[in-house]
């Protein structure tokens, strides 16, 4: 569907099937923005959300990513490899295309960022400017992404957002923890596996705040310098209980917590692809890691915040894990 009028502002999401691609693309949608969205299967995704412009293509093609991105005053990187596999092969040429894209028309990228970047050498407060030594496959193309962006915006006077933010909770759509490994999605949740040990701190971002966070730094970005990175502190659990402290008041009774085997994950790496990304992040459940949010909140004059219970409760109905009225 397109009913975009002529001042009408444009964003190009890539990933808008996706957790965050379409918490973002929603948001903006309901801020009056013409969402275009390109997907290798435009015509089945456009049944799914028929608001949307959905352009036929591939995100690995970059005439397809200059096609779309025709007209667009942002684009939103949110596009993953399919399955999650040949990072190494898929992600970065992913991202040359959209900042290919992006200096051929104007267009600002705003990238979902995360802590991947960062190893535990700079644990456990982690600013926007601590050294990235990261320590696993994933995160070091996590940098290489970033220092792209940052030569693009440096260099080829092609504005930048970048929002990072701890563990994902939140959507059916999104690759989670909560939703993959720590409760069943369709089941009641009557017991819960944790990763983390108690009285170990863990960060977690509820994906509708980080989305309401890039919006709002997308409608503020004639402010914001060329290359703008931002650090949202999300729902900080102090000593690894709260999180399953909240999902036990929002199903009204006790659940029986389990520890995650992490002695299955090497076993399991080599067939399953979450599994592997499981055993290379495995680390950011050995030690804290707590992102502040002082530069972000000098900037929107605070974070967006939804209560724990509410943002579980959420979560959890999302997934088909709490029966509704």
């Amino acid at each position: 569907m397109n009913n975009q009028t002529a001042n009408t502002k444009t964003a190009l999401i890539l990933g808008a099937t996706g957790g965050i691609g379409g918490a973002v693309a929603d948001g903006l949608a309901r801020r009056g923005w013409h969402i275009r969205a390109l997907n290798r299967d435009a015509t089945e995704a456009a049944r799914h959300q028929p608001n949307f412009e959905w352009i036929q293509g591939d995100a690995m093609q970059a005439a397809d990513v200059l096609k779309a991105a025709q007209g667009a005053e942002i684009i939103v990187h949110g596009v993953n490899p399919p399955g999650y596999r040949n990072w190494a092969q898929v992600v970065l040429p992913m991202l040359d295309n959209t900042i290919a894209a992006a200096k051929a028309v104007g267009a600002r990228i705003v990238l979902p960022g995360t802590v991947y970047n960062f190893g535990p050498d700079v644990f456990p407060n982690v600013s926007e400017d601590s050294v990235q030594r990261p320590k696993t496959r994933k995160g070091a193309i996590r940098v290489q992404m970033e220092r792209r962006l940052k030569a693009a915006a440096e260099q080829g006077n092609t504005p930048v957002i970048i929002v990072r933010a701890g563990d994902f909770f939140g959507g059916s759509r999104a690759n989670s923890w909560f939703s993959q490994a720590m409760v069943t999605p369709g089941k009641p949740v009557n017991s819960m596996t944790y990763p983390g040990k108690r009285g170990l701190g863990h960060q977690w971002a509820y994906l509708p705040d980080v989305a309401e966070t890039m919006i709002r730094l997308i409608e503020k970005a004639d402010e914001l310098p060329n290359f703008a990175v931002y650090h949202m502190r999300g729902h900080w659990d102090g000593d690894g209980t709260q999180m399953v402290e909240a999902v036990q008041r929002v199903v009204g009774h006790k659940i029986k917590v389990r520890s995650f085997p992490w002695w299955t994950v090497p076993l399991a790496a080599p067939f399953v692809p979450f599994m592997r990304e499981l055993r290379e992040m495995s680390y950011l459940w050995d030690v804290p890691l707590e992102m502040r949010n002082d530069k972000l909140r000098a900037v929107l004059g605070e974070e967006p915040h939804t209560p724990i219970d509410e943002a579980v409760r959420s979560s959890l109905a999302s997934i088909g894990c709490l029966q509704t009225a």
